[in-house]
């Protein structure tokens, strides 16, 4: 969400960044012409208020026009919440600006890469994709995962369950060397909190689960949660209608955590083996910061993303995202595509995006600058304090640890049906190959 004077006052550009985000921008127009009544509706609630109160403090006893105003008051308060209620939602509509170097674009066509990474490996035979690897070693198994729990979900068995842990092991670590909380966060989250991040007005929900579970007082009352898509929609509103001291900022996590999509509209081949399911296992990487810091700290998230695949010596390469690839809440945003040598093509790994203030102004998560220091024209400086400011939110992925391995799987097969396993996780495998199991 923005701020609405930063709407009033730079009415043009926020309609020409909702427009380059293929958002139709009257909704700048609705908005501002909702916070209108709104405030007029408040001035008119304050007039009448002042008008009881004289009439308060010069009557004695009852007074009929004291009841019309009472009446009058009840009836423009009303009128005040259905007013905000308006504006507020219609403001929910209007997206974060892209970055002034975001390109603009309609849509993952015009994505820009900036670089490539790493050495495409030339195989000496046809080489397979990562659910033929995987059912050949015996460590992925879609098949009885349907018969449990329907299409596009799968089991990890063996290696492949011990490969999980090795990413997650080797990410954790890396990660809190670099400053990161370990955290283990929700998977539910509650509604309102979910729709506050700001995913859900243009997005749809068609892409989370919507779920439902009885409450503690009455059975019969079922509160609704979302499952959450990503680590990040439970660890970003940690710090909820709280303020946090400049001097701890910015504070890092690094969440693991399950993950659930529907995956709405996906066909094809991305339908098959592991690499468009419902369930998958994540880290995740979230970052609040203050405005001044958040572009350096956004530049660090992908930083730390192409450090771990270049650890992982997997040939990758990053795009940076255009207007209309951007989402609602992001003002930037990068994939890091990992080169899939079953596909023959580069396929999306990781992602990282900085929402500068617009989910913390919906979730109230504010900081205390110390103080504003400036010089008198004497040249003495003195100090201003200054109020609570919000936060600036980013996240980055660090690995989709099924996705991670099926690049691995893919780049490190052999001819003889074994993969060799990365050298930066052998230490966590106690092994050097994947061999079929007799």
């Amino acid at each position: 969400m923005l701020d609405i004077k930063f709407v009033k006052d730079n009415k043009d550009k926020v309609k020409n960044a909702t427009a380059a985000k293929q958002i139709d921008p009257i909704v700048v127009d609705k908005t501002l012409g909702f916070y209108e009544v709104w405030t007029n509706k408040l001035q008119l609630f304050e007039n009448l208020r002042r008008e009881r109160n004289k009439i308060s403090e010069s009557s004695k006893g009852y007074s009929s026009v004291g009841k019309e105003l009472k009446d009058k008051l009840k009836k423009a308060e009303l009128e005040i919440h259905e007013a905000y209620r308006n504006y507020i939602i219609t403001a929910k509509d209007i997206p974060n600006p892209p970055e002034d170097d975001v390109k603009i674009g309609k849509d993952e066509t015009e994505n820009e890469i900036l670089r490539k990474w790493g050495k495409i490996k030339k195989f000496e035979f046809v080489p397979k994709d990562h659910l033929s690897i995987g059912e050949n070693l015996g460590i992925i198994d879609v098949q009885r995962a349907s018969k449990v729990s329907g299409s596009r979900f799968a089991y990890l068995k063996g290696d492949a369950t011990m490969l999980e842990f090795a990413l997650i092991s080797f990410a954790i670590k890396t990660l809190s060397q670099e400053g990161f909380v370990p955290i283990t966060p929700p998977v539910l989250i509650k509604v309102p909190v979910f729709h506050n991040l700001g995913y859900s007005e243009h997005l749809g929900n068609e892409n989370y689960y919507l779920v439902k579970g009885a409450s503690e007082s009455n059975i019969e009352e079922e509160p609704e949660y979302y499952l959450v898509g990503t680590a990040e929609h439970s660890i970003v509103p940690y710090y909820a209608d709280e303020i946090l001291s400049a001097d701890g900022l910015p504070k890092r996590f690094v969440g693991f955590s399950s993950a659930f999509r529907r995956e709405a509209g996906s066909y094809g081949k991305d339908t098959k083996g592991i690499l468009r399911v419902h369930q998958f296992d994540k880290v995740e990487m979230v970052s609040f910061t203050t405005p001044e810091a958040s572009k350096k700290e956004h530049e660090f998230l992908l930083s730390i993303e192409e450090k771990l695949f270049q650890e992982l010596n997997i040939p990758y390469q990053v795009i940076k995202m255009c207007t209309g690839d951007l989402g609602a809440p992001a003002s930037k945003k990068y994939d890091l595509e990992a080169w899939m040598p079953g596909q023959n093509k580069y396929r999306e790994v990781t992602s990282t995006s900085n929402c500068t203030d617009f989910q913390s102004r919906r979730l109230n998560i504010k900081y205390l600058p110390s103080v504003s220091k400036s010089k008198d024209p004497n040249g003495q400086i003195f100090e201003t304090p200054i109020g609570p400011q919000y936060v600036h939110t980013l996240n980055g992925t660090a690995f989709a640890i099924g996705r991670t391995i099926i690049a691995i799987l893919e780049n490190y097969q052999n001819p003889d049906g074994s993969v060799t396993i990365p050298e930066v996780l052998r230490p966590y495998m106690g092994k050097d190959k994947i061999t079929p199991r007799k």
